[in-house]
């Protein structure tokens, strides 16, 4: 039986979607074990039974491949929510335990984003914006889900709001470095749940919540 136009376009499109995935694991498993600077593209594309240019034809360059490479993480982090997309009130904090207890069977992804993420603070590092927005969106989003888990007559106070919200991320890093480190002795789920409900609650103890979201 002839296979049609259509068919021969989508077989290449796939197998280069599968490919460039094989790239971003590859460059998620060199950047976490040995840094962006030096794990080289030689490595990544020796991983994936490729050449150096051959990489390069797929992102252009290292700078671009690790970015990519940061968006996939991002995209694999919500693919199993509903919506692709972080929730909100007491919810978004029971996504953030729920991410930790995945983190703790992922190893490799946690390594990359602890070693990328300390790297991106140095001079001229191309992950540097990634990170800063990052932040900045996960701070807005935790300032958010506070404000949505008080009743709106009894609002919390929005200079420790602030402060709530970068201790909780500063915490999550910070387990999972220690996590890394010796994970006999960090219980990551359990260490990032029992922060966040300590921060939780120094931040809206004592407001009336709205009821939608009472617990």
């Amino acid at each position: 039986m002839a296979t049609s136009g259509t068919q021969r376009a989508k077989k290449p499109r796939e197998e280069t979607a599968r490919r460039r995935e094989d790239i971003l694991r590859a460059a998620m498993s060199t950047f976490g074990t040995r840094g962006y600077k030096n794990g080289s593209l030689a490595e990544i594309a020796d991983q994936v039974g490729m050449t150096h240019a051959g990489v390069l034809h797929h992102f252009g360059s290292k700078d671009q491949l690790l970015l990519e490479m940061l968006d996939y993480r991002d995209r694999t982090d919500v693919e199993h929510l509903a919506d692709q997309h972080i929730p909100g009130g007491l919810d978004l904090f029971r996504h953030l335990v729920t991410t930790a207890r995945r983190n703790a069977e992922r190893p490799g992804i946690v390594q990359t984003f602890a070693v990328l993420s300390a790297d991106s603070v140095t001079d001229d590092h191309p992950a540097k914006e990634y990170f800063r927005g990052r932040y900045t969106q996960l701070r807005s989003d935790i300032r958010e889900a506070l404000h949505e888990v008080c009743d709106p007559d009894d609002p919390p106070d929005d200079a420790m709001v602030d402060a709530a919200a970068a201790a909780v991320l500063a915490v999550m890093d910070g387990l999972q470095v220690q996590w890394l480190l010796d994970p006999e002795a960090v219980d990551l789920a359990y260490a990032s749940a029992f922060a966040i409900e300590a921060v939780l609650t120094a931040a809206v103890g004592g407001r009336r919540r709205r009821r939608m979201l009472e617990y």
